[in-house]
């Protein structure tokens, strides 16, 4: 019953299968193999355009050198308050722009709002010396609330960035789940949208440890094998990141592995509901779920042997209101996820209502 997080699990059988596949023999270093020419080709063939794609090994990194890459040390990257990259990396996206500065921007349930966008942009007229300079902008697909930015709230958000000269930027580390929660192309909900740079995670989603970071207008990209490297980003058996991308899209093992996650998300949405006390903040679309549970619930969980996250407020204020005997907790299932994991998760919880 572990629920704590999706990089709590291994890889998928076919990505390790892939990985000895890739062991056996000699390929050329540095990304230069056939591995990761393959998996260029079906990040092409995913996202229907030539891409710039380049593999690292976190989605730290991922984040933190694609914003490097589209936002000077002068200038300002507009993210959620809550978002990950503001909360959960160490500085490092402020580190690999060079000192650029993060700017919170209001929104309920972790998305970002339009109004608050066009009002908090109003505040940083470029050119004006004395502050940082409007350059990009972050979306996180999906949101650290669970919650997804359907295409068109995606496409809004972009246009008010490009009107002010921003490129704009997706955290994709669930961008799977998002996806076949929406039901539309990994094209539909990225470059057709507005992303100009997209971070798009493997490792959550059935890799062990693969992250793309993948530039949908070459220019942008110019500079970017160079940032890589100096990072320490550049790995030189580089066929073993390639072998876990190509592994994962061939034949949309990807999609297939995100469905079963939502799946087991869904059915433990579901058990939840009708156990007594316990409130969702909202049903889930994607593999992450956020309840409100009693505590003797939750003492009765942990001993039981669960693993989940107490998630504190972080922005569900809106979404939930917390009563003094309550637990705010963050479930996240997984492609691992099995149905008896969902079952002796609600039954133990049903046990102590």
């Amino acid at each position: 019953m572990d629920f704590a997080s999706d990089n709590a699990v291994g890889a998928s059988p076919r990505v390790l299968e892939a990985l000895l596949a890739a062991n056996d023999g000699a390929e050329p270093a540095y990304g230069h193999d056939c591995y990761s020419h393959r998996a260029r080709a079906l990040l092409n063939e995913v996202f229907e355009c030539e891409v710039s794609a380049y593999f690292v090994a976190t989605g730290t990194a991922s984040n933190a050198l694609a914003l490097g890459a589209i936002t000077p040390p002068w200038g300002a990257v507009f993210c959620h308050h809550q978002a990950h990259i503001a909360n959960d990396e160490c500085g490092a996206p402020e580190m690999f722009t060079a000192g650029a500065k993060l700017i919170g921007v209001d929104g309920v349930q972790g998305k970002i709002d339009p109004a608050a966008l066009r009002d908090i942009l109003s505040g940083f007229p470029a050119g004006t010396v004395r502050q940082v300079q409007p350059a990009s902008l972050s979306l996180s697909q999906a949101t650290e609330c669970g919650t997804l930015y359907d295409c068109g709230e995606i496409a809004e958000l972009a246009a008010i960035a490009h009107d002010r000269g921003l490129a704009v930027h997706m955290d994709g580390a669930r961008f799977a789940n998002a996806l076949v929660a929406i039901g539309c192309t990994a094209a539909e909900m990225s470059r057709k949208a507005g992303i100009d740079v997209l971070s798009f995670g493997a490792t959550k989603n059935g890799a062990l440890a693969c992250e793309a970071v993948i530039f949908f207008d070459e220019a942008k990209a110019a500079a970017f094998a160079y940032q890589c490297k100096r990072a320490g980003h550049v790995l030189s058996k580089g066929r073993m990141l390639g072998a876990q991308m190509a592994a994962y899209l061939a034949g949309g093992h990807w999609l297939d592995l995100a469905r079963l996650a939502n799946r087991r998300a869904a059915e433990l949405s579901d058990g939840l509901t009708k156990v007594p006390g316990v409130r969702l903040a909202f049903e889930p679309r994607g593999n992450q779920l956020f309840a409100a549970l009693p505590r003797p619930v939750d003492a009765a969980l942990r001993k039981a042997g669960a693993r989940y996250y107490e998630w504190g407020d972080r922005g569900f204020g809106r979404m939930l209101t917390l009563g003094t005997n309550d637990v705010l907790v963050r479930l996240v299932t997984s492609f691992a996820t099995s149905a008896d994991d969902v079952r002796a998760f609600v039954s133990a919880a049903r046990g102590a209502a």
